[in-house]
């Protein structure tokens, strides 16, 4: 079994070696059949504080590293 992968934006790198990554995905209503986007945030590890706010970074799933980091940057695909 292969790890998530998701792609999104930094929104925030106040934190040390943490960065807060907004991914965004459209999905179809249940009911309505609108395509809605919804916006999911994640805490990701960030060992070298290379990220900053408004890069766009790929993270992956990993072991919890603290009560809110499940998450590590995997790479930067994009600067600012």
């Amino acid at each position: 079994m292969s790890k998530k992968i998701y792609s999104g934006k930094v929104v925030s790198d106040k934190m040390d070696k943490t960065v807060v990554v907004a991914v965004t995905r459209l999905f179809q209503h249940p009911v309505y059949r609108k395509t809605v986007k919804k916006v999911s945030k994640f805490k990701a590890h960030d060992p070298e504080n290379a990220c900053k706010t408004g890069d766009k970074v790929s993270i992956t799933a990993t072991r919890p590293l603290s009560k809110d980091k499940r998450w590590t940057v995997l790479k930067v695909e994009e600067r600012a």
